[in-house]
């Protein structure tokens, strides 16, 4: 039996913000997959299965620079499976954090580099950033 005492009008909110924040970098997260996959297959050929596919996603180093951003919705989830109900502060750093993962740069490697291609060929990806960038300025 959970002895937690029912959340706040506060903390309900707190939570909220956060599920949405994650539901917008989910469908970010997912709408780069199905670009990298896209050009993968084009570069590589067609990829026979899921399971295939997600042993590319897990392994292969074409996808590896995705890792940093699947790694914020699961720590998202953490937060919000947790036993503690989550904190204005908690929800404050996972808004700071996507604005740092997202800034997409021109220049080096890694994650900002391979965001700014992503952003640069497909569509799709600069509507889903949107969608995350408003969110996060709607506060």
């Amino acid at each position: 039996m959970n002895s937690q005492p029912a959340p706040t009008g506060g903390e309900n909110k707190v939570r909220e913000h956060l599920l949405a924040l994650r539901h917008s970098i989910l469908h970010l997260h997912k709408t780069l997959i199905e670009s990298e996959r896209a050009v993968y297959e084009q570069t590589f050929g067609k990829i026979e299965s899921q399971n295939q596919f997600l042993q590319l996603l897990i392994k292969d180093p074409w996808f590896v620079w995705l890792h940093p951003l699947s790694e914020l919705v699961v720590a998202m989830d953490e937060a919000l499976e947790g036993e503690v109900p989550v904190t204005a502060e908690q929800v404050k750093r996972f808004d700071d954090q996507t604005r740092t993962l997202l800034r997409a740069t021109e220049q080096g490697e890694g994650f900002g580099r391979s965001y700014y291609e992503a952003l640069q060929r497909e569509p799709d990806v600069v509507l889903a950033h949107a969608a995350v960038t408003k969110f996060l300025g709607a506060k």
